[in-house]
């Protein structure tokens, strides 16, 4: 029997006076792979900050409810330790710190555990391995000077020895070529298990093919106005966006 994990009622959320989700709902079970669909301005992006806690993005109505509890009231650090991740369409960079202290950094706050160097160091290499990182990038700066497709896999990095319950990707497949596009999509699958989900935001259908997602969402001005599986992928690449939205857009 599946199980819900993230569950959003009605949400309205408000950047600026302006309201950019006007509505929105959205049921996510344990173990399940999601992907929202949709046009630039549609509120997707929103969506993600919303969900990870920012504090520019105003929830005006609505719930969200994570694992059973309610999350609306809860900051960015408190959402991070209950299990959510959010990888960036933009990662910062970041001078003087390494990507392997940062991670055991993150890993230790999110855990509340202290993380041994040495059994550290063995976790990371592991999970570089599967990405097919380099090991030198453990010690380079975080994001600084990293191509397009190292930080994306990096944010994937993080996300595998995070192990968050919810991953929110917004945008990771944006400027990937085929190869890092696999990799990046394998490395998604490996965290999705019986108690992990993964949503993933994008403009584009070449990650599901890879993904191989349990539903996808068309999202349309501030509401999610059709869900279904690869065959809405199918009629947004065959169609585009603008022919979607006559059909839809009285939803």
């Amino acid at each position: 029997m599946a199980r819900e994990l993230l569950n959003i009622k009605g949400l309205k959320v408000n950047i600026d006076d302006k309201e950019i989700l006007k509505g929105l709902d959205l049921n996510i079970n344990k173990g399940e792979i999601h992907i929202i669909m949709g046009p630039n301005g549609s509120g997707k992006s929103t969506l993600a900050y919303t969900l990870m806690g920012h504090p520019k993005y105003e929830i005006t109505d609505g719930t969200i409810e994570f694992d059973g509890e309610l999350i609306n009231e809860m900051k960015a650090d408190e959402r991070a330790k209950k299990g959510i991740f959010l990888s960036f369409q933009y990662p910062e960079e970041i001078p003087g710190v390494t990507v392997e202290d940062f991670l055991r950094t993150a890993k230790t706050s999110v855990t509340g555990k202290m993380q041994g160097i040495m059994a550290f160091k063995k976790l990371l290499k592991e999970k570089m391995d599967l990405l097919e990182m380099k090991e030198e990038y453990a010690s380079r700066y975080l994001n600084l000077g990293f191509s397009g497709g190292e930080k994306k896999k990096n944010e994937i990095l993080q996300m595998s020895i995070l192990e968050p319950k919810l991953a929110i990707l917004d945008e990771t497949d944006s400027g990937l070529d085929v190869d890092a596009i696999r990799i990046v999509a394998e490395g998604v699958k490996r965290i999705k298990d019986e108690s992990r989900s993964i949503l993933v935001i994008t403009h584009y259908n070449k990650l599901l093919d890879y993904l191989e997602p349990d539903y996808i969402h068309i999202l349309l001005d501030g509401k999610i106005v059709k869900t279904g599986g690869m065959e809405l992928a199918k009629e947004i690449d065959e169609e585009g966006y603008e022919n979607i939205k006559l059909r839809y857009s009285h939803i």
